[in-house]
């Protein structure tokens, strides 16, 4: 069986770990994947750092940065090169790199699924909602992230079948425990986009709240930082802030030994709640116990294993986070209970085989 892959997330060096699995599952896989991708972080260069077992082509891409309008004008050619059987579209139904793929891949008789997190229902003005329309009714299967994407694209009008399955596990090996959690402030983290939709400042807030000795780190880039910054400084608590940046993929396993939690204090906004929360699982697998806003799937990714607060609450916040830090046996217990967690349902095995079954059911 020979599939090619789109996918623009497949930049990211950890994530490529998933299609080893695929590979080494039996498949021919074949990534097409842009040099690099545009967002409010920056620009994203490809990374290689787990390339085994399939073929990895870098392939230009037209509009980078606009999650809309981008596609890929050699796509085409390199399906009409490759001859797979499956096209794994790894992009919403509603952007222009999804219709293209979709239209060259049934001029070469392949079969064809598309991929969505998608967990608001949300309707587009043409031609976005025609080319949403078409896709939904000539795709040949889906892959949605979460049962609630599930639910949107039933109620957007797909008939088709689906499997529910997250884009990437986590890989367990490389995200593992710190062997001693060394004696330090209790150090709270955050890792990913530093925008509003985070909600970013409430966790500055809960803080302020949190008598005693912590510090703050932030992993990430954004058009926020500078106004978390000022934020710090209102608060007097610049000192005990700190802005690591971005960091390469790989680098990111040694982040998580440098917290004694995480936090995602999402807010849901007219256009977006949280989708997933990969950080959330990457935490869990590297024992740190995980605080999470009850903002769109994130109560579904923690389970019992960490602690949820309703969204936008400060007060709740800084007494979940006094709780881990003041709480040695809770503490003890979440550690262990995120990384079960993690070792039951979040693993890049078993996203790949959960895949796999789908190309097969193709």
């Amino acid at each position: 069986m020979r599939v090619l892959m789109l996918s623009k997330a497949c930049i990211v060096g950890i994530y490529q770990r998933k299609l080893e699995h695929i590979a080494a599952a039996g498949v021919e896989l074949i990534l097409a994947v842009p040099p690099s991708w545009r967002d409010e972080r920056g620009e994203m260069p490809l990374e290689r750092a787990y390339t085994a077992g399939y073929e990895m082509v870098v392939t230009p891409i037209q509009f980078n940065g606009n999650f809309h309008l981008h596609y890929y004008p050699e796509l085409p050619a390199l399906i009409r090169r490759t001859q797979p059987h499956i096209v794994h579209i790894d992009e919403e139904p509603y952007n222009a790199a999804t219709w293209h793929a979709l239209y060259a891949a049934q001029r070469s008789k392949a079969k064809t699924l598309f991929f969505s997190w998608q967990n608001i229902v949300r309707h587009y003005p043409p031609p976005f909602a025609w080319g949403e329309r078409w896709t939904l009714n000539t795709v040949n299967t889906a892959i949605m992230g979460t049962e609630i994407a599930a639910q949107v694209w039933r109620e957007k009008g797909y008939r088709g079948g689906y499997a529910v399955i997250p884009q990437f596990g986590t890989d367990a090996d490389l995200f593992q425990p710190a062997p001693i959690r060394p004696q330090r402030p209790f150090t709270v983290g955050y890792i990913g986009r530093l925008v509003p939709e985070k909600g970013l400042a409430g966790l500055f807030h809960a803080l302020k709240l949190l008598e005693g000795d912590w510090c703050l780190r932030l992993v990430g880039g954004g058009p926020d930082e500078a106004t978390l910054r000022t934020l710090a400084a209102q608060l007097g608590i610049t000192e005990r802030v700190t802005f690591v940046g971005q960091v390469p993929s790989i680098e990111v396993p040694a982040q998580y030994h440098a917290l004694d939690a995480l936090v995602l204090p999402s807010l849901t906004q007219a256009n977006w709640k949280e989708q997933f929360g990969r950080v959330l699982v990457e935490a869990m697998a590297s024992g740190v116990p995980v605080i999470g806003s009850s903002s769109g799937a994130i109560p579904d990714v923690i389970g019992s294993a960490g602690i949820i607060y309703p969204e936008g609450d400060i007060n709740a916040l800084a007494q979940a986070l006094a709780t881990l830090r003041d709480d040695r046996a809770r503490y003890d217990e979440l550690q262990a209970a995120g990384r079960a967690r993690v070792l039951a349902h979040f693993t890049h095995e078993q996203i790949a085989a959960a895949t796999v079954a789908v190309y097969e059911g193709m």
